[in-house]
């Protein structure tokens, strides 16, 4: 393998991101790496996402281009990673986890609690959505598209007053101490199965010997656990972009704890279910294991407590 040819979305956070994973192939292989730019229909469209067909509108192009050998590995946020597996195609790394918070991005210091009665709140996440409309129900929430500055610019000309947006995302880009006006405590406001965590997507097969010992060097299996947990609830529920979902998963003093709840999109009701297990050891198999287990048991709770009554959940039991 003459360079490890990395692929990734073209916007200014996709970059910065897939900067630092390059680099730390660089670091881990002492060989060249190249970064490959690809446009997919996510980024030129300026419909609303859930119009769109979800999130894995910004992973198929990523993926073909992988399939079709343009690239030898691809670099996705996990949040836009669709839960159903792709044909040819698997994880082969789970890097360190960012912090997964949401936070607010309001005018002159404002938080979500001293925002103004009738506030514009701008975000193109139905889950965000559906949580502002919970705990500030005299807001207006707006639904808007766009990369991390353009959704920035709405509130620096005052089209809005805040946007809700990724802490990790603003860290990536150097933008969080700036900008950040409140950080949103995963315990109030969970946020998506994956958020904060990326994604090294390889073809399926033995990879070559520099880039398995990249991908060795990459992988974190407590990051690679929490983000099965969260994301096998998602699958469970076979729900897709349009369903307001926030999980989070930890693992603390040896046991790994997830909470996930689930939300109507009008934000009138939520059902939360909480579950733990103790993995039988800190190997990769054991880790993921337990993460299926909890994420199982959450799943069935949500369902039996009626999620899919009020939220737009592909499965009714």
């Amino acid at each position: 393998m003459s360079a490890i040819r990395v692929g990734t979305r073209g916007s200014a956070l996709a970059m910065a991101q897939t900067t630092a994973i390059a680099n730390r192939i660089q670091a881990a292989t002492g060989g060249e790496v190249e970064i490959i730019p690809i446009t997919t229909h996510g980024d030129v469209s300026r419909e609303s996402l859930a119009s769109l067909g979800g999130t894995g509108v910004f992973a198929s192009a990523l993926r073909e281009a992988l399939l079709n050998d343009e690239c030898d590995v691809v670099v996705h946020s996990f949040k836009d990673l669709p839960t159903d597996p792709y044909a040819g195609l698997v994880i082969g790394a789970t890097p360190k986890r960012a912090d997964a918070r949401d936070v607010l991005c309001a005018r002159a210091g404002l938080t979500l609690a001293t925002l103004p009665e009738g506030a514009k709140v701008g975000t193109g996440s139905p889950r965000r959505a559906a949580q502002l409309r919970e705990l500030r129900p005299d807001l207006e929430v707006v639904d808007i598209r766009g990369n991390v500055d353009t959704r920035l610019k709405l509130v620096a000309d005052e089209t809005l007053h805040a946007v809700v947006l990724a802490a990790a995302g603003l860290g990536r880009l150097g933008l969080l101490e700036n900008m950040a006006t409140d950080y949103l405590e995963l315990s109030d406001w969970p946020t998506a199965p994956g958020q904060g965590a990326l994604a090294i997507e390889v073809r399926t097969g033995k990879p070559e010997r520099l880039l398995a010992k990249a991908l060795a060097v990459l992988n974190h299996a407590t990051t690679q656990a929490t983000v099965t947990a969260e994301r096998h609830v998602l699958a469970r529920l076979e729900a897709g972009c349009a369903a307001p979902i926030g999980a989070t998963a930890v693992i603390d003093d040896g046991l790994l704890f997830l909470t996930a709840t689930v939300y109507s999109p009008d934000g009138t009701r939520r059902i939360t279910a909480s579950h733990a297990a103790t993995p039988e050891s800190h190997s990769v198999v054991d880790l993921q294991d337990a993460a299926l287990d909890v994420a199982d048991r959450a799943a069935r709770e949500l369902l039996a407590g009626g999620a899919a009554e009020f939220a737009p959940l592909s499965v009714t039991q």
